[in-house]
């Protein structure tokens, strides 16, 4: 048995958080940084009776953050380095990295695969073998 709250849903909106700050690095536009500041909001509100607790953490880190991707701020490049090292999603990673300009030094470039062996069929007969009619055709069917 589960005593537990499902954390199913603040996964969602953790999710749809980190989303928006992504979408407004793309778009830089303030419609789309509102949505990151009012999802902060109901972040910081979950689960407490008084909606205007005195929690802020992802209000002043929506605000932080967006203030860095403008490229305001003195400690910019530092805020968005910090939040980057955070996300755990690799996919949702690589993407705000790329939308930042920040390149990650933890990915590796892609590895070339070492060159295959020329000679593939080594060991198979050869095909005038097969040609001299050592083997019989197979019946059509």
């Amino acid at each position: 048995m589960s005593t537990g709250v499902s954390t199913e849903p603040h996964e969602r909106t953790l999710r749809a958080w980190h989303l928006a700050i992504l979408r407004f690095a793309v778009t830089l536009d303030d419609t789309d940084r509102l949505n990151v500041l009012a999802i902060a909001q109901e972040i910081d509100r979950m689960g407490r009776k008084d909606r205007e607790g005195a929690f802020h953490f992802f209000r002043r880190t929506s605000a932080k953050l967006c203030l860095a991707i403008l490229g305001r701020g003195e400690t910019g490049s530092a805020i968005l380095r910090r939040y980057l090292a955070q996300i755990a999603e690799p996919r949702l990673k690589q993407a705000f990295a790329a939308a930042v300009g920040i390149r990650e030094p933890d990915a590796a470039p892609a590895k070339r695969r070492p060159k295959q062996d020329q000679d593939l069929f080594r060991g198979l007969p050869s095909r005038n073998v097969q040609a001299s009619g050592k083997h019989e055709p197979k019946p059509a069917l």
